[in-house]
């Protein structure tokens, strides 16, 4: 429960607006005349009807079955308040439904059922399976959970999961595999004290097995002490499997030498003198919430070397099963699985502590600012919203359903299938494929102006992972060293990226004389050029690549487009190049946008908009685009005598005699462009056909003004800006860039010059 009524006033105010609950239906398919709803019902919804008749295997390619999961409770355990009835556990299993789709993209109905006999629970459950293509069994209370999900399991075709048992037991054996590497230990050597003998508590020990804990190294305690053989009181056959043959009774007794508590009971049960007789380096998972065993601060002031978990958000290595159940089930709906066996769940649970002991993503690092996620023994298991789960985790559940035989629908291509999985996270991640691939057929040189900057040494970790280009940073060493071990990186300076130092550098000589050469008669002396050379990080990254010593530069992730930009001119403009103008990429839910010029000019002439509208076609086509380019004004087809629709008719005029080889069209306004049917009306007969996918204005406010909005309020991704016309050496990002952003640029950077024409 929240803490104060202000907390609790805004809970509900949650739950209440804008509309009542968190969950709403809409459809996926157009219903916007007759043919539709022919289709859509009677008489063409017969059709599917008959196919899956015939082919029940069909539903999956007919139905939303395949992507559509139940979370099914009665409220008799629903968190920790208890057996409050399953009209009240709704909010509970909305919120579950929420998470199902939010990470994983899967559908759900959460059904509460107002039964509390197990067995006729599981009746009605087993009823459900025509409509569901798995089963997430919620807040059910022990023993009954148990009995519900063996008949469902036993009965029915598809995926039946209590997450409140199994969930937990994946996510607590990630964290204690891992906790053991931190450790030094091994499962099969370690005595392990557990409280709570409610199904979470068993289904953990009963995982703990599965991993190579040996049963007689099990002490299971509960309310009424330890669970001893011949005991009567509060027993049955799960608890019963971890009866240990002892004349000890509580747990102040078996506590000694254990090296792994496992708490899934009430507040306060574990005492710092119980700590002090653990084993050295104790693991302590104390997951009673909102109140552990034992609060962090107690464990570590009697066994600073402890390694802890909870199941708290506000300290380190939360146990939730938020890491768990949306990736199971997406594996398992992908390959139509019939059942979550145990290979699945010891894949569930490689897949996740592997995660936690790779380098941390950037995203989640941007989600838990401030936190220290580097693998040891305050970073455990990876965060609930880094975005590499459902691909690492859904993959190897996925994988390990075929190789056990119970996947209906095998994938053929498991690496295939994770990349779809990353793109719907990373949602630059599709269209920028065949940009990655084009990357791959030459190392170039990448040099980063801003390289002390956090996002570009995560952007530089992922070259190392996903490029074969070589990373160059430039700035002070001792920062740089600073923040890749701030930030849990393994790249290493000098021999992963190459580093310049402005401070201290042998080429500094080279470089002001390079930079006094170039600049000597617009003003800069030798003094001036010295001085730029030691302050100024882009010109350094600009002298750099007109030296030949790097291919391409990335700057921008602070100050203004026009400085940058200023000292790239200088510098590469005297090798020929010029900038013509910069084009971002907005990847939208309907697909992608692209919008230009955004930065270089702020009113550029027609001449200046040919270019842009062919800069703009070709590098669209570097995303495996065809271009639709269409100018944009508030002039529509030459209604208006006057402002930027004269401007785009001069370059239209100038496109007609270049005869490019991409479609265009304009001037027009912005909904004439994206509707080609509102195009055809207003001007039968016009050259371009469906709607446009590139934007070029005349203004760029009003490019920059569109690119925000589809940003801030549409959705939008941004990739870019790309800076045309200096033929790839150079680029000019925005502050507001991500690092997976900064990878995207680098691997548009990283395209050899001739791939763009």
């Amino acid at each position: 429960m929240t803490d104060t009524p202000n907390a609790r006033q805004a809970a509900l105010d949650y739950h209440e607006f804008p509309k009542p609950g968190k969950l709403e239906i809409r459809a996926t398919k157009p219903l916007a005349n007759g043919r539709d709803l022919s289709r859509a019902y009677s008489p063409g919804v017969a059709e599917a009807c008959i196919e899956i008749r015939d082919d029940p295997a069909s539903a999956a390619r007919y139905t939303a079955r395949g992507n559509l999961v139940a979370v099914i409770s009665n409220g008799t355990a629903v968190l920790g308040l208890g057996n409050i009835g399953a009209l009240a556990s709704k909010p509970v299993m909305e919120g579950k439904a929420v998470l199902f789709k939010n990470f994983a993209g899967i559908d759900c109905f959460d059904i509460e059922v107002d039964q509390s006999d197990p067995e006729k629970l599981a009746e009605i459950v087993c009823a459900l399976e025509p409509s569901f293509g798995a089963i997430n069994l919620e807040d059910i209370k022990a023993p009954d959970c148990f009995i519900v999900e063996r008949i469902c399991r036993e009965r029915m075709n598809i995926p039946v999961f209590h997450d409140d048992q199994h969930g937990t037991a994946i996510v607590v054996g990630a964290a204690a595999t891992n906790a053991l590497h931190v450790a030094g230990k091994r499962f099969e050597d370690i005595k392990i004290v557990s409280t709570g003998g409610g199904a979470a508590g068993i289904a953990c020990l009963n995982m703990l097995l599965k991993l190579g804990v040996r049963r007689e190294n099990i002490w299971l305690c509960d309310i009424h002490g330890l669970v001893y053989e011949g005991r009567e009181i509060d027993m049955n056959p799960s608890k019963a499997e971890f009866a240990q043959e002892s004349e000890l009774r509580d747990l102040r007794e078996v506590i000694a030498g254990a090296d792994l508590f496992l708490g899934l009971s009430g507040p306060d049960v574990l005492s710092p003198d119980m700590v002090k007789q653990m084993a050295p380096r104790p693991i302590i998972f104390a997951l009673a919430n909102p109140t552990p065993e034992i609060l962090p601060d107690l464990a570590r002031a009697v066994a600073p070397d402890a390694i802890i978990a909870t199941g708290r958000s506000d300290f380190p290595n939360q146990v939730n099963n938020v890491l768990c159940f949306p990736f199971i089930f997406r594996g398992a709906l992908d390959v139509g699985a019939t059942q979550i066996n145990d290979e699945m769940q010891l894949a569930c649970i490689n897949g996740i502590a592997a995660l936690a002991r790779a380098t941390t993503s950037a995203e989640a690092a941007a989600a838990y600012q401030g936190e220290q996620l580097t693998f040891g023994a305050e970073y455990l298991i990876p965060k609930p919203f880094d975005p590499r789960l459902v691909g690492v985790v859904s993959t190897a559940v996925a994988k390990a359903a075929m190789e056990t035989g119970v996947a209906t629908r095998p994938i053929g291509d498991l690496d295939a299938y994770k990349r779809k999985l990353d793109s719907s996270v990373f949602k630059s991640a599709l269209l920028m494929r065949p940009v990655f691939e084009a990357a791959r057929s030459a190392s170039r040189r990448i040099v980063f102006a801003e390289g002390e900057d956090e996002r570009v040494l995560r952007a530089t970790q992922a070259m190392l992972e996903e490029t074969t280009e070589r990373p160059i940073v430039i700035g002070r060493p001792e920062v740089i060293e600073r923040r890749i071990e701030r930030a849990g990186l393994t790249i290493r300076l000098g021999q992963d990226v190459d580093l310049v130092n402005p401070e201290n550098d042998p080429r500094y000589r080279d470089y002001w004389e390079s930079y006094h050469q170039l600049m000597c008669r617009r003003g800069v002396s030798p003094d001036i050029a010295r001085a730029v050379m030691r302050t100024n990080t882009t010109a350094i990254g600009a002298v750099m690549v007109h030296r030949g010593e790097a291919d391409c530069l990335i700057c921008g992730t602070f100050g203004e487009t026009r400085w940058h930009l200023n000292y790239i001119e200088q510098v590469l403009g005297r090798d020929g190049f010029r900038a013509h103008g910069a084009l971002s990429m907005m990847i939208l839910e309907d697909g992608p946008l692209f919008i230009a010029d955004t930065q270089v000019h702020l009113r550029p002439d027609p001449q200046q908009i040919a270019e842009i509208a062919i800069g703009a076609a070709r590098h669209v086509r570097r995303f495996g685009i065809e271009p639709r380019v269409a100018l944009c004004s508030q002039s529509q087809f030459g209604n208006q005598g006057e402002g930027s629709g004269n401007r785009l008719r001069a370059a239209i005029a100038l496109l007609d005699e270049m005869k490019p080889d991409f479609s265009y069209e304009g001037e027009m306004n912005i909904d004439t462009a994206l509707d080609p049917e509102l195009r055809a009306r207003l001007l039968p007969g016009n050259r371009m056909e469906g709607p446009a996918n590139v934007l070029v204005f005349a203004h760029a406010d009003a490019a920059s003004g569109v690119r925000n909005i589809l940003k801030m309020k549409g959705g939008g991704l941004e990739v870019g800006p790309i800076l045309m016309g200096m033929g790839n050496r150079a680029h000019v990002v925005t502050p507001a860039i991500t690092a997976r952003g900064l990878l995207n640029m680098a691997a548009i950077a990283g395209t050899p010059v001739a791939e763009y024409g």
